[in-house]
């Protein structure tokens, strides 16, 4: 999947959870993600944060670093 595809993908989450407590909306972007990616998908987000994590939102940035 292409870098800006799967960027959008996880930033649409982290909309919708933004309207959440903080900590609420992370741990609920964290369980999207866990419950709805595959393991290829988690892979790919978490080399492009690894490499700096442009474009994502901080809730996606935060919910990928919460251990599983």
């Amino acid at each position: 999947m292409k870098s800006e595809h799967m960027v959008h993908m996880a930033n649409q989450i982290a909309q919708f959870f933004a309207a959440y407590p903080h900590e609420e909306a992370v741990a609920g972007v964290a369980d999207h993600l866990k419950k709805f990616w595959e393991p290829r998908m988690l892979r790919q987000l978490h080399e492009h944060i690894a490499q700096g994590g442009a474009g994502l939102h901080a809730l996606v940035l935060e919910a990928a670093r919460k251990p599983n």
